[in-house]
């Protein structure tokens, strides 16, 4: 297996590094104290192509393949979490779905004002009483006499929902049926009856928005639908395929930060005359870190290299996209709470970032599926029993 990368993959790496560095890490203390939707950020970030990274040129993107992006991804997460969220849910969830399922129209329109970091991108699928069971989601969407829909409901925990121009949204169009009744939406938060409510306190990724949508009576074009009546739960979960993949860069990128300052702390601060990193029970500790660090880095990198040659070949990446999420999101709880451990009462302090990392760190296992709900898919894919 060549493990080398591309020399595209190296440069937006690079620029993915390099930004992360000079323009988010130095104001991600203050984005989460805040909760302030770092906007300047983003759209800068969309000019460096890193909001469409797999998107088509001609669609606004950079045109790069799913290791590009994960690369990407892991250097913003390194930095904040929060940026990175935001990041996985224009790539991933939005633009992705938009690009595979989407009309010519649909992504000239949709996917270019998003991908070029000129508008925000959301994705709504979760409900009040619906989280992992979205198939059994209430917010319905009405066919009227002119053939367009009329949609009511309610959609929460919607990342980047308070700033967002579009959304992917998700709704009952055939009432009784299941999952088979669900289609998908493209939606323009300025058109009337869309509404926005509070900005949800979170425990972590304070910086990403993250609210409850409410539509009333709102009126989507039929040349909005996206893919056809019927198919919206399908483009779902493969929308959610591609953006676990995501989530497993973002866990890695956070844990690679928390490692590397854990390194330099064992290394720098001492006890009994001694760096802590000559104590058997710390090195034990980096022992335990690095091997779940690079074995996530690794299982995230071969989903997404998977993930690529479906895209050319056919196939499904479904279990390696749920492995990487479940492994990767774990591996960041438990190194980001070593690290703690390791920083002692600093690691407690907001005077350094360890305990935001560990606050971020919790987020991964919970959205785009639970770590259940990953052990769930991988074993029902291994098996063929559902």
């Amino acid at each position: 297996m060549d493990f080398r990368y591309t020399e595209d993959q190296l440069s937006i790496q690079s620029i993915a590094r390099d930004f992360a560095h000079k323009r988010i890490a130095p104001v991600a203390a203050e984005f989460d104290k805040s909760g302030e939707f770092p906007l300047d950020n983003i759209r800068e970030m969309g000019q460096l192509g890193l909001m469409g990274i797999e998107v088509p040129h001609e669609y606004g993107g950079a045109g790069l393949d799913p290791v590009a992006y994960a690369l990407a991804m892991i250097e913003v997460a390194a930095a904040d979490c929060a940026h990175s969220t935001i990041m996985s849910v224009n790539n991933s969830l939005y633009c992705n779905g938009i690009l595979k399922y989407g009309t010519e129209e649909q992504k000239q329109k949709y996917v270019r004002a998003v991908a070029s970091g000129e508008a925000i991108g959301a994705y709504a699928l979760t409900e009040p009483q619906s989280g992992s069971d979205a198939s059994a989601m209430h917010t319905r969407a009405t066919k009227n006499a002119d053939g367009d829909y009329v949609i009511n409901g309610k959609k929460s925990w919607i990342t980047s929902g308070p700033v967002a121009k579009y959304i992917v949204l998700f709704a009952i169009t055939t009432p009784g049926i299941g999952a088979k009744g669900v289609s998908a939406f493209l939606i323009d938060t300025a058109k009337p009856g869309f509404h926005a409510g509070k900005t949800e306190p979170k425990l972590g990724i304070r910086a990403s928005a993250t609210c409850e949508i409410e539509f009333a009576d709102y009126v989507c074009a039929k040349a909005d639908m996206l893919g056809p009546e019927g198919k919206g739960f399908a483009i779902a979960m493969g929308v959610l395929d591609a953006g676990r993949i995501g989530i497993a860069s973002q866990a890695v990128g956070l844990s690679r930060a928390a490692y590397d300052a854990s390194l330099a702390w064992t290394r720098e601060r001492k006890a009994f005359g001694h760096p802590i990193g000559s104590f058997q029970m710390i090195q034990a500790k980096i022992a335990d870190m690095k091997c779940r660090l690079d074995a996530a880095t690794l299982l995230t990198l071969r989903a997404a290299f998977l993930k690529g040659e479906t895209e050319k070949n056919g196939g499904r990446f479904s279990t390696e996209a749920s492995v990487a999420k479940l492994f990767a999101s774990e591996a960041a709880m438990y190194i980001t709470h070593q690290a703690v451990q390791i920083h002692g009462g600093m690691g407690y302090s907001k005077e350094m970032p360890l305990e935001r990392f560990f606050r971020d760190a919790k987020i991964t296992e919970i959205y785009e599926g639970t770590s259940e709900i990953q052990r769930l898919v991988i074993a029902r894919n291994e098996t063929g029993v559902r």
